[in-house]
């Protein structure tokens, strides 16, 4: 069927759903199975709805489902991809169809990096007006029968939610079912799906006008009780977010504040002035939401997208708190999920553009600091993937080493902790520099290393212990200890740690011969992994009864 397979290459697409009748009559069926996100949602620390300041980002480009619609990917060249997953809470995929059923390849980049995603549910114009008079007019029994496919469709599909976009105006009888039927859906999405949100957007008024608020005040407010957020319009001035502070009060957080990246209308900021909005927002302590950030990629074309999309995100980054990693084990080879060609051990296996969401790796933070480094995303060179991490910097004069914080983790360490890392020093002299891994903990006077004669260590600094081979029995697993090749280094580690919370993990650049000299450096991270040992060296559970379908041989 042309929903769910691409008319020309037969290729399973995502797809989306127009009209009252379209979403009435969905059912799951086989040919859907390419569509069901196959990554749960990872854990992260904070959880999300802590008390702090959220982000979330609503995507909205060119009327969506563009190469990302292909489940098994394409042969995009210079595509859209998002990989700031560290500093975001929520991703919203929006498009005009009544309902955005996200693709299945950005649900599974975001749940990799512990971010959840949210369709979007859409009425507008006259038609707009016609479809909710025909499920919010009729009464319990029709607009309950659209809350009960909605929270199916996310269920079944594995995505997060809803964001409720209901932009024409609304009669009476419509209006007056509007916070029931908020109500009834959000309860359905809370029990069908484990963190589910919904989460509503600043547009209709409690007697049914259309007037954009950009504000939560007592014309909106009763939709905001009835569900998780309220998604305000992006044209306010300072007073608004005062009031909204004020209004919201224990839930100042569930106000997510708009940001337009286009910068249309009377905004403050947008482009790359977009901190000056967002350092407003959390002045009062409210949540923000980001409208097209793919401002960086339709804007100032693809050619400099990476490096452009960096400086977009890292002009925002003090004001994005960002969520911890909770659990092991943590591998990347920091994949984007795109490429100009496909990597394997260091070898470009296959020349050509590559683009596929599903596989962009785990992504770490991308730390700048002004001169001094900056950490971006290297397309020419990869150990696995289609790129590595790169980072450039300057080793100041008289000292000896740069940190360079990748992770930040918020767990209980395990007894025993294996490392893994695989990189590539670049530029005239790269011996001049030793690369390794540190791990940090979490204060705590209980916490040291090794056997108790040791001490604990002075700020939880801690360098992992260099193993030349791997220990018997992981000599297959870690075979990585010794596999450098093409011109990339391997390193394998361990550290033992009693009583210890893992805070982060960096790596270090130092120089071999102290110097008076600032000295630059280039280094490529080909792969990262860290390991609990005990479950490593545990016997992978016995997989039964494996079956394929939807076979197309060519």
């Amino acid at each position: 069927p042309a929903r769910y397979f691409d008319t020309k290459t037969t290729e399973p697409i995502s797809f989306f759903l127009s009209g009252l009748e379209e979403l009435l009559a969905w059912q799951p069926n086989s040919d859907d199975e390419f569509n069901v996100s196959a990554v749960p949602l990872a854990k992260r620390q904070p959880p999300l709805l802590s008390r702090r300041p959220r982000t979330l980002v609503c995507h909205d480009m060119q009327g969506g489902y563009l190469e990302d619609k292909f489940i098994q990917g394409s042969a995009t060249r210079n595509p859209y991809v998002f990989y700031h997953w560290r500093y975001i809470d929520i991703f919203v995929y929006f498009s005009h169809h009544t309902v955005t059923i996200p693709p299945v390849v950005w649900t599974n980049a975001a749940h990799r990096n512990g971010v959840p995603v949210l369709g979007t549910f859409i009425t507008e114009w006259t038609d707009g007006e016609k479809l909710c008079e025909a499920f919010l007019a009729g009464g319990e029994e029709a607009y309950g029968a659209v809350a009960e496919q909605l929270a199916r469709i996310a269920q079944h599909y594995r995505f997060d939610g809803w964001l409720i976009n209901i932009e024409n105006t609304l009669n009476a009888a419509a209006v007056g079912n509007l916070p029931l039927f908020l109500r009834d859906l959000t309860a359905q999405v809370h029990s069908a799906v484990p963190g589910g949100l919904v989460i509503w957007y600043d547009s209709v008024l409690r007697d049914g006008t259309l007037r954009w608020q950009n504000e939560l005040n007592d014309q909106n407010r009763i939709f905001f009780d009835a569900c998780d957020g309220l998604f305000t319009n992006y044209n306010w001035k300072e007073e608004q977010l005062e009031r909204t502070q004020r209004l919201a009060g224990p839930r100042q957080n569930d106000v997510y504040v708009g940001v337009d990246v286009f910068g249309r209308g009377d905004v403050i900021g947008g482009g790359f002035d977009t901190d000056k909005s967002l350092r407003m927002i959390r002045q009062y302590g409210l949540s923000a939401a980001i409208f097209a950030p793919g401002w960086v990629y339709e804007h100032l074309g693809k050619e400099n997208f990476l490096q452009n999309e960096n400086r977009f995100w890292g002009l925002l980054a003090e004001y994005l708190p960002t969520h911890s990693i909770s659990t092991l084990p943590l591998t990347t080879s920091f994949s984007l999920g795109m490429g100009n060609s496909t990597f394997l051990d260091g070898k470009d296996e296959e020349s050509g553009p590559w683009y596929d969401l599903s596989a962009q790796d785990i992504q770490p933070l991308y730390p700048e600091q002004q001169g001094m480094l900056s950490t971006s995303c290297c397309l020419q060179d990869a150990w696995c993937g289609g790129s590595s991490l790169q980072l450039q910097g300057t080793i100041p004069p008289g000292e000896e080493r740069v940190a360079v914080r990748l992770f930040s983790l918020q767990m209980p360490a395990p007894p025993k902790l294996f490392l893994t890392l695989l990189y590539k020093l670049e530029g005239p002299q790269p011996d001049d520099f030793t690369v390794a891994l540190e791990v940090t903990t979490w204060d705590s006077g209980i916490c040291f290393e090794g056997n108790p004669t040791s001490l604990p260590e002075p700020n939880g600094r801690y360098y992992p212990r260099f193993l030349p081979a791997p220990p018997p029995g992981l000599a297959k697993l870690l075979a990585a200890c010794h596999r450098g090749s093409h011109g990339w280094t391997s390193r394998c580690y361990e550290l033992e740690l009693q009583d210890c919370s893992l805070r982060d993990l960096s790596v270090i650049v130092s120089r071999q011969q102290p110097s008076l000299q600032e000295t630059s450096f280039t280094c490529l991270l080909g792969e990262v992994r860290v390991l609990d040992m005990a479950s490593v060296a545990a016997s992978p559970p016995q997989v039964y009864g494996v079956t394929a379908s939807q076979l197309w041989w060519q």
